[in-house]
């Protein structure tokens, strides 16, 4: 029976496939929505000596609301590290820890607005998956990307190293180029052509530098999302609305008219688990 209980919970906590499961996610965003704003609000002087000690009183009220429910889901789960290392679990204890850490150190509170990260939960509950799946897709071609991306920024690094010390050769301190960094910073800012403004060439020969930058910027513009576009398009995979999270193994990733865990093979229903 203790078994069940602790599946049921899962399936409660973890995943919005049912009615249950989705009532518990809208009310766990409708905390975060109000812990937020309370950090928020109590920030303003003004709120915050108009309600005095409400909001503390409030933020200590959520904060333990959200410990409660972090710990319960280290309880239901089969492997409570897996849970606790993924991004969620990481998400859901930097929620938790600024207000204890608020005890030690003035300031920390703040670092609750972190809360905000939580609202990601909402496509679960609206079965907006596939912005998930577009977002693990994302995720997954940057790293697929990062060597070639990595080997572009090198590429980068090399040209405006260059070009900046060339201007700073051209033009040099009367100009404002007063030193090769200063020159480099300048190449950074107009090769991304951003153009703050504060130091320019001056000389025929800096600014046909100058517009050498500017031509390479919008040249090489485009180059990291073409490798991670193409990466996205490779690792592309058939989308799913399913939001069941097996409590074995803590695997998320099921087709919709999955009754078992494709990684693990165990039931990820309760009344298939009592039928085994």
């Amino acid at each position: 029976m203790k078994k069940l209980t602790r599946q049921r919970l899962h399936e409660i906590i973890f995943e919005a496939d049912t009615k249950a499961g989705k009532i518990f996610d809208e009310f766990l965003l409708v905390f975060i929505l109000l812990s937020v704003l309370i950090v928020i609000l109590d920030s303003v002087q003004s709120f915050k000596e108009a309600v005095k000690n409400t909001f503390y009183i409030l933020e200590w009220i959520f904060t333990i609301i959200f410990t409660i429910e972090y710990v319960t889901r280290i309880y239901v789960t089969r492997k409570p590290l897996k849970y606790i290392f993924s991004f969620y679990g990481l998400i859901d204890l930097l929620a938790i820890v600024p207000t204890y850490l608020s005890l030690l150190f003035i300031g920390a509170k703040t670092m609750v607005v972190i809360r905000i990260i939580r609202l990601l939960r909402v496509f679960r509950i609206l079965k907006l998956m596939q912005f998930m799946r577009a977002t693990e897709y994302l995720v997954a071609s940057i790293k697929r990307s990062q060597y070639k991306i990595l080997v572009f920024m090198m590429f980068i690094s090399l040209i405006v190293v260059v070009l900046g010390s060339l201007v700073y050769l051209v033009e040099g301190p009367e100009h404002g180029f007063n030193s090769i960094p200063k020159s480099i910073y300048w190449a950074i800012v107009t090769l991304t052509t951003v153009g703050y403004g504060d130091i320019s060439p001056q000389t025929v020969a800096g600014q046909a530098i100058a517009s050498i930058v500017m031509l390479i910027g919008y040249a090489i513009i485009a180059v990291p999302t073409g490798i991670i576009t193409s990466e996205l398009i490779q690792g592309h995979k058939s989308k799913s609305t399913n939001t069941q999270v097996c409590h074995h193994c803590h695997d998320s990733d099921h087709v919709d008219d999955a009754h078992f865990c494709k990684t693990c093979g165990r039931a990820l229903h309760e009344d298939e688990e009592k039928k085994i």
